[in-house]
């Protein structure tokens, strides 16, 4: 009979001959999912026996990986914000990116906002993120996909937040309520060109939802519709913080002035790229 460790051992190397990198953490994170133990949990049990059953739970998993499906649609969950969020086909995979924008919010909000929107919510992670820093903040969440809304209300609701955080299939504000306002608003649309996503890893071109990725031939068109619009949505002293692309803050900065800004940043994820732009009402 095959151990833990000798599982994890041939996992690793089948992985590695596919190409998928940290070849042994996937392995990991894919057997210990299978066998219900955490990673910590697996390392103990090292010379455990493994009954069939049990590796036929965790063949197809292995296999699944090997193909290039991301480990995240295969476990079914991801971290973001202090919250475990279930994650599955209908939205996008949570970037380490998008994180960052909330470690940068912080600061920059002169009074905690007590209204929040969500451009593009797609599994619900900024919004609900942000409803768990912000306790007093009622927040709107949009996305024109039915299907991402679902699951984000599935997260809603299991995350224990659907007395704060509203959910609406809108193409960004066309359905909201006219004359309502908020203190911040948050987007992180797709803003690949055609020809980047043609050139992005197969975990993301072929798995996640290419309309959360691709704006088409033109990849700032969405990040210049939302940036002349977002002004009239904004209370007095409001915020926008938009995830962008890493060549487009210029022509951005030049449409946030058009649209009356008063003061913006342009800010840099951690490999040193342009990829936030916040504009103040």
């Amino acid at each position: 009979m095959l151990t833990v460790l000798e599982i994890i051992k041939r996992s690793t190397e089948f992985l590695d001959k596919h190409g998928v990198e940290p070849a042994r953490l996937n392995a990991e994170l894919i057997i210990g999912h299978a066998l219900g133990l955490k990673r910590m949990q697996l390392y103990l049990q090292f010379e455990r026996p493994l009954t069939e059953t049990e590796l036929e739970k965790i063949r197809p998993l292995v296999k699944r990986r090997s193909n290039r499906e991301p480990v995240q649609y295969i476990l079914g969950e991801a971290d973001f914000g202090g919250l475990k969020l279930k994650i599955d086909r209908r939205a996008l995979i949570p970037r380490p990116e998008t994180e960052l924008l909330l470690e940068l919010l912080a600061p920059r909000l002169a009074t905690p906002p007590a209204s929040v929107l969500d451009l593009g919510t797609g599994s619900g992670a900024l919004a609900l993120a942000l409803a768990k820093a912000y306790p007093q903040a009622q927040v709107t969440a949009v996305d024109k996909s039915s299907a991402a809304l679902a699951l984000a209300g599935e997260n809603t609701q299991t995350l224990g937040f659907s007395d704060r955080v509203r959910l609406l299939e809108s193409d960004w504000f066309s359905a909201l309520t006219p004359g309502i306002t908020f203190d911040l608003i948050v987007a992180n649309p797709p803003y690949l060109s055609d020809e980047e996503m043609h050139a992005t890893e197969s975990e993301v071109k072929d798995f996640e939802p290419a309309m959360a990725l691709s704006a088409g031939p033109d990849s700032g068109a969405a990040l210049e519709q939302i940036m002349a619009q977002a002004g009239s949505w904004l209370a007095a002293g409001g915020l926008l913080a938009c995830e962008t692309g890493i060549a487009q803050h210029a022509r951005l900065l030049e449409r946030a002035a058009q649209a009356g800004f008063s003061r913006t940043e342009s800010l840099r994820d951690l490999t040193g790229r342009d990829r936030y732009l916040l504009a103040f009402r």
